[in-house]
């Protein structure tokens, strides 16, 4: 056999050993920004502010972490509501800051 058709072989192996551990890790980091955004809306629901934007922020680190390994137009939508939720909810605005959690966690199941 040829060296290229080995390299090739151990090249196409090695991909298909790491494809699904690349699609575990987006599965991974989506499912915690999910659960994250919805502590977020829950403190929202009761007004506090301060509450909602720290889950807002964890929620924030899982997505951005899943759109470095796998980009989608609907986790770029939601780390900019998070990031808006987190400086409203800092500035003591649950209310504005529950609509922007809400609409990350929309964007962010439609990704699921």
């Amino acid at each position: 056999m040829s060296r290229r058709f080995i390299v090739a072989m151990v090249g196409i192996g090695l991909a298909l050993i790491l494809l699904p551990q690349i699609s575990l890790a987006v599965d991974e980091h989506l499912s915690q920004a999910i659960e994250f955004t919805k502590l977020a809306v829950d403190d929202g629901d009761y007004g506090r502010a301060n509450g909602l934007a720290a889950h807002a922020e964890t929620a924030l680190m899982h997505a951005e972490a899943s759109e470095k390994v796998k980009a989608n137009p609907h986790t770029a939508d939601a780390i900019k509501h998070l990031k808006a939720a987190i400086d409203e909810g800092r500035q003591g605005h649950a209310d504005v800051a529950k609509t922007h959690a809400e609409a990350a966690l929309n964007n962010l199941q439609q990704v699921m």
